[in-house]
């Protein structure tokens, strides 16, 4: 079991695979993966009875958080057919028992924790859970970093959720741009034949570093070089930046968005995710390759999506229809569409026809998107399972563009190694049907260059 694993790993403790563990699930967990509950193999799991109170709560919203409180809901009302889930009732014979606790242990924390707080609730049945099981090894999984540190603070071993994206290396994260040096005949034999295999490249690295439609550039000492892609086992010469041009009317301004402008106009590659700093152009080259598109009517929409992360209000209580209430979130569009052309008027008109749609993340199940373009803007603050449901949205001849900074994650309980658009671009990685690009310069200003780096 991933989570008990990575915690075992944390405290240096070697323990036996069949020793069984007590779970102690919070809200966060619930809502973020609605199959949680069958993620932890044999061990107990136990559900503070102020998490169904919190879980309550969310039952009647729109999108996943909704989704997934009542699917929990129903899960554990199943349960009950089963056994008492004060007492406890076993899942299937591959599981352990769930178990509802319903008691809070009391004492000098309380003198210092507002128990008004379903946080410190939490804290108080985890105590009890404690004091009663104490032969048993107990772990808090939360994705609420705060009350990790809390239950670190009153000595509770508690851990993150980790079912996702245990398997990402912090310290590895997918470099689809990767340089080779090779001999000057390799890239003669690229330019002649457009393309190359890989076992005659004499000093190749491992060839499963190289991942499909992965971005090479081969080096010769005598400075020459080569942009490829790899597809199967060949390095593919890239089309030169004229050739880029003629088809999009785009100039690309390096080697990267050269790169980033293939991926995005091939037919090939249904999903591209693409990171980098503010200004770097990932909106720009995304939304003029989409109109290109359109105008050679080989996809007929556009459709505008993003988490809605707001510091304040939910949407819900923003005034007017939902074109309205997307309006901030459109800000980027609508501002590339006023570099390009000066005004919005063909912005206005494309947006009349219903060239352009947008579709909030929250609203978007149960759509299906055919001959389109899907742009997931600010996609590293939306969570694997969120990302998952506007993937599988994905129809006949679409394509679906994942844009964001992995630097700056502004949803609660997840990071830049936790969020959605990591954990994508890490699982999808050597798949021929996914691409990714990463850019490292942004053209904005200077300004925005320098402050980016230092602030």
């Amino acid at each position: 079991m991933k989570n008990i694993n990575k915690v075992d790993n944390l405290t240096n403790k070697i323990e036996k695979p069949e020793d069984k563990k007590i779970i102690v699930l919070d809200t966060s967990v619930l809502l973020y993966d609605k199959n949680c509950l069958l993620s932890f193999d044999k061990n107990d799991l136990i559900i503070p009875l102020t998490v169904l109170e919190e879980l309550d709560r969310f039952k009647d919203r729109e999108g996943i958080l909704g989704e997934s409180a009542r699917h929990i809901n129903r899960f554990l009302d199943n349960l009950r057919n089963k056994g008492n889930l004060n007492s406890g009732v076993s899942i299937d014979e591959s599981h352990g028992i769930i178990k509802i606790w319903t008691n809070i242990k009391s004492g000098k924390v309380e003198n210092i924790l507002n128990i008004k707080s379903n946080d410190n609730i939490i804290i108080f049945s985890l105590l009890d859970i404690i004091d009663k099981n104490q032969d048993k090894k107990i772990i808090f999984v939360t994705k609420d970093i705060n009350l990790r540190v809390k239950c670190d603070a009153l000595k509770i071993t508690s851990d993150d959720y980790y079912a996702d994206y245990e398997f990402i290396k912090e310290d590895k994260l997918h470099k689809s741009k990767k340089e080779i040096q090779c001999e000057l005949d390799d890239i003669n034999k690229v330019y002649s034949n457009k393309k190359i295999n890989l076992k005659h490249i004499q000093h190749i690295p491992e060839s499963s570093s190289i991942c499909q439609n992965d971005f090479i550039i081969l080096k010769s000492d005598f400075k020459s070089s080569a942009l490829t892609m790899r597809i199967d086992d060949y390095l593919h010469k890239l089309p030169t930046a004229e050739e880029i041009f003629l088809r999009t009317k785009i100039e690309p301004k390096n080697k990267e968005q050269l790169f980033a402008l293939h991926i995005l106009l091939s037919d090939d590659i249904p999903l591209v995710t693409m990171t980098g700093i503010p200004g770097s152009g990932k909106t720009y080259l995304t939304l003029m390759s989409a109109l290109s598109q359109i105008e050679k009517q080989k996809k007929k929409r556009i459709i505008f999506t993003r988490p809605i992360q707001t510091v304040g209000r939910d949407i819900g209580f923003l005034p007017g229809d939902i074109n309205e209430k997307m309006a901030p979130w459109l800000a980027p569009i609508v501002d590339n569409f006023r570099n390009q052309f000066g005004d919005l008027s063909y912005f206005d008109i494309m947006m009349e026809r219903g060239d352009i749609d947008i579709a909030p993340l929250s609203y978007i199940r149960g759509r299906s998107f055919n001959d389109s373009i899907i742009i997931v803007d600010e996609a590293q603050n939306a969570t694997i399972h969120e990302l998952k449901t506007v993937i599988t949205r994905t129809g006949k001849n679409s394509k679906i563009v994942l844009l964001g900074d992995i630097e700056q994650v502004d949803l609660p309980y997840v990071d830049k190694f936790s969020n959605g658009l990591t954990i994508v671009t890490e699982k999808m990685k050597n798949e021929k049907l996914s691409a990714h690009i990463h850019f490292e310069k942004g053209y904005r200003s200077e300004l925005a260059n320098i402050a980016s780096k230092l602030l």
